[in-house]
């Protein structure tokens, strides 16, 4: 039942636009930052980007390359940009992944190599 409820919860705010809430990214996401930054450098990624959801609340982290930091609502809309064709069927594949992480008290962490970034 969790799980399903937390599956709600992100399609709400990936899918459907639904508000994400700063106070959980400042709770949850944003001491890992450096971990975040590591991993993305380490792995030679184009972008990392991780989700949350907490009592029916979801945040959400962004980071470049660069080292550009986007949260929330511009997190999800650089992931769009990014994605462009693809964003909803990607988070519909991802989504059911991200809930049970969530449930298991693991925060979902995905490093994202684009085609034109693996052809360099």
């Amino acid at each position: 039942m969790a799980v399903k409820n937390i599956q709600k919860q992100l399609e709400k705010a990936l899918l459907n636009a639904d508000e994400m809430h700063y106070s959980l990214y400042e709770y949850e996401l944003e001491e890992l930052l450096e971990h975040f930054k590591s991993s993305l450098k380490k792995d030679k990624d184009e972008f990392v980007f991780a989700v949350t959801e907490n009592n029916n609340h979801v945040a959400m982290v962004l980071i470049e390359c660069s080292g550009q930091i986007y949260i929330n609502e511009s997190a999800r809309d650089k992931l769009k940009e990014f994605w462009k064709k693809a964003y909803s069927k990607n988070i519909q594949k991802l989504i059911p992944m991200f809930a049970k992480q969530l449930n298991n008290n693991q925060i979902p962490i995905n490093g994202v190599k684009t085609a034109k970034k693996t052809m360099e």
